[in-house]
């Protein structure tokens, strides 16, 4: 058992030695009983061979002559940045490695964790390396010379920076340099032009926000002809003000201008200038300057998921009724043309490079097929099926909720069989749209065993444009939840399950779902999964990044969003076991989430256990707010959650 007697306040500090004990010593049990439950070493090995597997597609990005791709295997877990041709990519031939992460965290003795790289563009001769310590959001920067293949020149320390190329030897820059450097979310509050050779304290300001804004951000377009300088202010979430060669863009803070060339781009969240909320419209940038608000409608009556580039086309990826499609528009003439994809898949654009030609890579996947990698149309790779889903099939069904609302959610699984332990997932939360993909440890660790799995689409996600998100957001936030019950129970109407053999897992906003569910309706399933979560929403914007999602929980300082907070917070409606008998619940973090603070899981497992529920907790001490760092930590965590359900609501139990 954890100690109970513990202060909550102690859990507050991340890496304290009082909060790291209790949490390494809980985690440690919690691992202990579940492989002694169910067994979790075979299922680790198979999730780690399946993470490693040399079969997986290598996604690239061109940034000139070259095709980049970040790799990790079971001999490089921390991963190779490596670069290699067009020609060679299609020939299937080796690759030139750039940065052997490995070998840089053994000879620095860091815990170095890849988070991406910036090439400069045009020449391409130099990059921007991000690593973090642990997979922590705040990340070290260096530039990286890719002609000599060393470091050197400009550096960053670790912070959550914002940097961008202006030219080889000039940067934008927004990072911590105390003071008022930083907006209260914990992002740059400011701009600076740093020059190669001078002292960033020394930089000139170019732009300011607000110290209440979420984050301010610079960038420089290269396009020949069209050089320009962007600046952006986000006031939060989807709210923003830009600026363009420093002249403010006249549209409402939640319409989102996207420059391109001669062109500006709008997708307004609602309606303006002729488009609704959640069409995309487009007119000459120097006509929209001038006045000129007759914009040219694109795309309209379906919602907008994704907006893309290349040398002369604009791809637009919609969704309808959460079947995606992607549309090429020829720039100028707007003629559209839409794009053959793979039958029952969901697509994405994977990469263009606008200043690279027409290049075109896109990704299909659905639950049950693994991925398809096409370039410019042709299948360029095709990923190893890794579980059996010979018998699998999936389906879409229509909840409804409290308020008379038609909730979408996907069951996929054998349908030859009765009802069957079921594992729901969700998320419902910053317009983040839920759509069909392929997950090989899914498969493996769940699927394969006969089980079902449930994806909804819950108001708070972007499936069905803005309003489905605006619906649930501040003194709305409870229909999430109204929608999640509703999925809940139609599952089991249906005959698919039974609340026993129900289980939710959701994680960060979707671990805000899961906990809040585990509090306000506990007789409708059979356990929880609760991974890096909020939990304490009456101080959540005091904690870590927390100040910058007030647009979508509301502000605890304003009385009518507090009380309102109030009624769902999931660590202030615990009840104890005497008055209610909460289902089983396990509840994770990681020590380096610089994102959700890990108080949140800290506090909510010790409140759970106090109560005298059920509950079980892990911590990994590495991986930020993923979770895990790389495939082994992924391995250990996925074959810890799926052993854990496996035992309560499996056939195993």
């Amino acid at each position: 058992m954890p100690d109970l007697t513990i202060d909550p306040h102690l859990l507050d500090d991340i890496t304290g030695g009082a909060a790291l004990d209790w949490a390494t010593s809980w985690s440690r049990e919690t691992e202990e009983r579940t492989a002694v439950e169910h067994g979790t070493v075979s299922l680790a090995g198979r999730i780690r061979d399946i993470l490693d597997t040399d079969d997986r597609i290598p996604y690239v990005s061109r940034r000139g002559d070259y095709l980049y791709n970040f790799w990790r295997d079971r001999e490089h877990p921390r991963g190779l940045w490596r670069r290699t041709t067009t020609e060679d990519y299609l020939g299937g031939k080796g690759w030139e490695v750039l940065v052997d992460v490995d070998k840089l965290a053994a000879d620095e003795d860091e815990d170095w964790v890849f988070k991406g790289a910036s090439v400069r563009p045009i020449a391409c001769d130099r990059a921007l390396v991000r690593l973090s310590r642990g997979g922590a959001d705040a990340v070290v920067v260096r530039e990286f010379d890719l002609a000599t293949r060393e470091f050197g020149g400009f550096e960053l320390a670790g912070a959550k920076s914002e940097v961008s190329w202006v030219d080889r030897d000039t940067l934008f820059v927004g990072t911590d340099l105390g003071g008022d450097s930083l907006t209260t979310s914990g992002y740059p509050a400011e701009v600076r032009l740093w020059r190669r050779g001078t002292e960033l304290r020394d930089a000139d300001v170019q732009f300011r926000g607000e110290r209440s804004d979420v984050a301010v951000g610079a960038h420089f377009d290269p396009t020949p002809g069209f050089e320009r300088t962007i600046f952006t202010r986000a006031l939060d979430f989807y709210n923003q003000r830009t600026y363009i060669d420093g002249t403010l863009i006249d549209v409402p803070t939640d319409c989102t201008p996207i420059p391109h060339r001669q062109w500006l781009f709008l997708l307004p969240r609602t309606d303006f200038a002729g488009l609704a909320g959640g069409e995309l419209g487009v007119i000459e940038l120097e006509r929209f300057l001038a006045g000129d608000r007759n914009l040219r409608t694109l795309v309209s009556g379906t919602t907008v998921e994704d907006l893309s580039f290349t040398a002369s086309s604009l791809l637009v990826t919609t969704l309808d009724d959460v079947t995606t499609r992607i549309s090429s528009f020829d720039l100028g003439t707007w003629e559209r043309t839409e794009l053959q994809l793979p039958d029952a898949a969901t697509a994405h654009v994977v990469s263009t490079s606008p200043l690279d030609g027409d290049e075109v890579w896109i990704n299909a996947s659905s639950f049950t097929t693994p991925a398809t990698l096409l370039r410019n149309g042709e299948v360029v790779r095709r990923a190893p099926a890794l579980f059996d889903a010979s018998r699998l099939e999936t389906r879409q069904h229509w909840a409804t909720s409290a308020d008379g609302t038609a909730i979408p959610y996907f069951i996929t699984g054998d349908f030859s069989r009765g009802p069957r332990p079921t594992l729901v997932g969700g998320y419902g939360g910053f317009e983040v749209s839920l759509t069909p993909a392929y997950s090989a440890v899914r498969g493996a660790a769940w699927l394969e065993r006969g089980y079902f799995y449930v994806q909804p689409n819950l108001r708070g996600g972007g499936e069905f444009g803005p309003e489905w998100h605006s619906q649930a957001v501040k003194t709305n936030r409870h229909k999430v939840w109204e929608d999640h019950r509703a999925v809940l129970e139609d599952v089991v109407a249906r005959g698919y399950s039974t609340p026993e053999h129900l289980g939710i897992r959701g994680g960060s906003n979707g671990g805000l779902l899961t906990s809040g569910a585990l509090v306000q309706y506990p007789e409708l399933f059979g356990a929880a999964v609760i991974q890096v979560p909020l939990t304490d929403m009456l101080r959540y914007h005091t904690l870590s990044a927390g100040a910058s999602w007030m647009a979508e929980y509301g502000d605890p300082d304003v009385p009518e969003e507090r009380a309102a907070i109030e009624k769902w917070s999931p660590l202030h409606n615990i009840a104890d076991f005497s008055a209610v008998e909460y289902p089983p619940a396990l509840v994770t973090t990681s020590t380096r989430d610089d994102r959700v603070h890990p108080a949140h899981a800290r506090t909510f497992a010790l409140a759970l256990a106090k109560a005298g529920q059920p509950v079980d907790y892990f911590e990994n001490t590495a991986g930020g707010h993923a979770g895990a760092a790389d495939n082994e930590q992924v391995a250990r965590v996925e074959s810890l959650i799926y052993s854990w359900l496996d035992a309560r609501i499996g056939d195993a139990r």
